[in-house]
């Protein structure tokens, strides 16, 4: 590690630094994946019930410091306090508990009937095999509970970590590791390292993890994917979504215009599963936008460790520029600002940027086409919700989506025809805070799931083992010497188990049983 190599954490908002982070190099990638593989085969050795019970510090470490966490993250990222606790603090302890709780049933071996009366003798036990050490590289917009939850999920398989958060958000990456190394973990299970996110991938892939998370861009996931092809690395990639919101015209607007503010400004916009389009029925298009705008013009924008503030900053000055770029685009391409919340006068902070509401919007704009990852929304009237689907589904990305109607099997069959992979019904956003909910997308949005049962089982590989119940066997029936009687009894079994003739299927059945005879005898 290098004396002078160190990555400045800054408040976004303000410019103050709030600490210095040294960083890593690829040597040291190599030497804690070293380490890491000792110490995993202590780890996958432990019952279930013992990972879960050294993990279980971690649990009280988030309680006591919850207020910490949150400003920390506040301060780190620019995203309000509120935000900080609800869908990070909050998520963290839910995902803790549940996957403790749920861990030794999920885990458990599991055995598989046979599927073939001829094979009753034949049982196969399933059985989840961690991959060994696992690599999560996660992003700034929510820097604790992504990395937290498949760290959890990580360790709780049997696996050892190697962790890159993101150079933006360090400070929350410090407590992060802090809460982790709470845990009662074998020396050198887990890793934190701070690289620079051009180096990371690569560095990861290249010392020899055995599989790769990644949450961030469709290009870098991209360049990941064709990294990990070298070696055939299995990835787990979360590319991020440009999301459609659908709303009926029985829906209840305030209720949709609430939630439209809440998934489309919440962490000022930086949301991969948030609102970034919206297809309102034409028959209520106007109520919807007039409850819309009043909203929007009431919200509040500041200094995000202010309780009374709805809405922080923006993270980096890179993400500035494209929210920028796409609303400049859409304007120039016919676009209207319909509402926009107003931005504190002659205010000292930097990164803040008006909640804006475009109508007259189409999927000519990059804002209806790319993901904007800010506080822009797009609206637009549709004749029916059939157009409403296709305009949803006219996207290369796929992440979640949301039907809003007061007629829930109606919203359920709208929901099917969205291309996405998870779809919310009255609601939007939140389902990445529900730990027994898969995480993940359609088309480019990403590969794998994670969170759930499906997220246990993208830490493990299926590993099965095939048990022979029968006594006194000394070979299998089709085993050598082969001979035609060996074939005809096989072809028997045929004849036997699917012939459409009866008394075929009953000389198929000698057939087979004179030749099963021979499993019990030794030299033919």
């Amino acid at each position: 590690m290098s004396e002078t190599s160190t990555t400045k954490c800054v408040n976004p908002l303000t410019g103050e630094i709030l600490g210095e982070v040294p960083q890593n190099s690829k040597e040291d990638v190599l030497k804690a994946i070293e380490k890491a593989r000792e110490a995993q085969k202590v780890w996958k050795d432990y019952s279930v019930k013992e990972r879960v019970r050294r993990l279980k510090p971690i649990k009280n470490f988030l309680v006591d410091r919850a207020d910490q966490i949150a400003e920390t993250i506040s301060r780190d990222s620019g995203k309000v306090r509120l935000d900080a606790m609800v869908t990070e603090v909050i998520n963290s302890l839910m995902a803790l508990s549940y996957y403790s709780r749920k861990a030794p049933t999920f885990l458990k071996d599991r055995w598989i009937k046979p599927g073939n009366l001829l094979m009753a003798n034949k049982w196969t036990k399933l059985i989840c095999a961690p991959y060994g050490v696992i690599g999560i590289i996660t992003p700034w917009n929510y820097p604790f509970t992504i990395a937290f939850s498949e760290i959890i999920l990580g360790l709780i398989t049997g696996n050892a970590i190697l962790f890159k958060t993101a150079s933006e958000t360090q400070m929350v990456g410090q407590i992060l590791k802090e809460a982790v190394e709470q845990a009662d973990l074998p020396e050198g299970l887990f890793h934190y390292l701070n690289l620079p996110g051009s180096v990371a991938g690569d560095a990861f892939l290249e010392a020899g993890v055995n599989k790769l998370f990644f949450t961030g861009s469709v290009a870098v996931g991209k360049y990941l994917m064709k990294k990990a092809s070298e070696t055939l690395t299995p990835v787990n990639l979360e590319l991020g979504g440009n999301d459609a919101m659908i709303v009926c015209e029985d829906a209840d607007l305030e209720r949709a215009a609430t939630g439209a503010v809440w998934a489309g400004f919440s962490n000022a916009g930086q949301s991969c599963g948030g609102v970034e389009r919206i297809y309102v029925h034409q028959k209520v298009y106007e109520p919807f936008l007039k409850i819309l705008k009043n909203k929007i013009e009431q919200f509040r924008i500041g200094y995000p460790f202010d309780f009374d503030i709805d809405m922080g900053g923006i993270t980096t000055k890179k993400q500035m520029n494209v929210i920028s770029l796409h609303i400049e685009d859409a304007l120039s391409k016919g676009a209207k600002i319909y509402a926009q919340s107003e931005l504190p006068g002659d205010s000292e902070y930097q990164n803040l940027m008006p909640a804006t509401i475009l109508t007259e919007v189409n999927h000519d704009m990059d804002v209806m086409r790319h993901e904007t990852f800010g506080p822009v929304v797009g609206v637009m009237s549709v004749k029916d919700m059939d157009e409403a689907v296709r305009l949803a589904n006219d996207s290369y990305l796929g992440l979640t989506g949301s039907v809003w109607s007061r007629n829930r099997k109606k919203a359920e069959v709208i929901a099917r025809k969205i291309h996405a992979g998870v779809i919310t019904v009255n609601d939007h956003l939140m389902s990445h805070g529900l730990p027994e909910t898969s995480w993940g997308g359609f088309k480019q949005s990403g590969i794998g799931r994670s969170h759930g049962q499906l997220g246990f089982y993208e830490m493990t590989q299926s590993q099965m083992i095939v048990h022979d119940f029968m006594p006194g066997v000394k070979k299998n029936v089709w085993w050598h010497p082969y001979s035609q009687s060996v074939y005809e009894g096989m072809k028997g079994m045929i004849d036997f188990l699917y012939n459409r003739n009866i008394f075929i299927r009953i000389k198929g059945m000698m057939k087979l049983l004179r030749t099963f005879l021979r499993t019990f005898r030794t030299g033919e």
